[in-house]
């Protein structure tokens, strides 16, 4: 029996957890294994499934911790990043184009643009991957700051500096990407 109600989760839910899990990962691969990995968790833990919410929503909890299990795991083997890039030895802006005003009359404007989204995924795509997973966990996924420093184990200023740092790679990226063009 608990065979074929996991036969039949995985025919039902294997597209909404891929489709949550390839937003969130960036990577088709990546989002494949987790939402086996969802699978296998459930496949092992049924027993502990009370039928209290629908299975989509436990699956989706499971898909969650495992998203945080890929990020966590991810996040210690990345290689700390210095920011020679936006500094100089004295700690002053080597450009100072990053602090311009950017000519934009609304955000939607920007948001509502399928070329900017574009230009958008693919600047956070060039983030190196620790920034990129406290920033998808932050802003994609909306986590509240201590939910996030506690998964990966980094401290709340560490995260802040991080979040800030990501922010100004973006603001690089789409400066020269996007606002230098238009």
């Amino acid at each position: 029996m608990k065979n074929e109600i996991v036969k039949s989760w995985i025919d039902q839910y294997s597209g909404p957890l891929l489709k949550k899990a390839l937003y969130l990962l960036s990577n088709k691969e990546d989002a494949q294994d987790v939402v086996q990995d969802v699978f296998i968790a459930a496949f092992s833990s049924y027993d502990s499934f009370e039928g209290k919410s629908q299975p989509l929503t436990w699956l989706m909890a499971i898909l969650n911790r495992k998203i945080a299990d890929f990020y966590r795991n991810k996040y210690k083997s990345e290689p700390t990043i210095k920011l020679d890039h936006f500094f100089d030895e004295t700690g002053s802006w080597k450009n100072n184009d990053v602090l311009n005003d950017w000519n934009v009359s609304t955000e939607s404007e920007l948001l509502d643009n399928k070329e900017f989204n574009k230009t958008l995924e693919e600047c956070i795509e060039e983030l190196p991957a620790r920034w990129k997973i406290l920033l998808k966990m932050y802003y994609l996924e909306e986590k509240k700051a201590p939910e996030v420093s506690q998964e990966l184990n980094v401290s709340t200023t560490n995260l802040w500096k991080i979040l800030q740092r990501s922010r100004m790679q973006l603001r690089e990226c789409l400066e020269f990407n996007w606002f230098s063009k238009s």
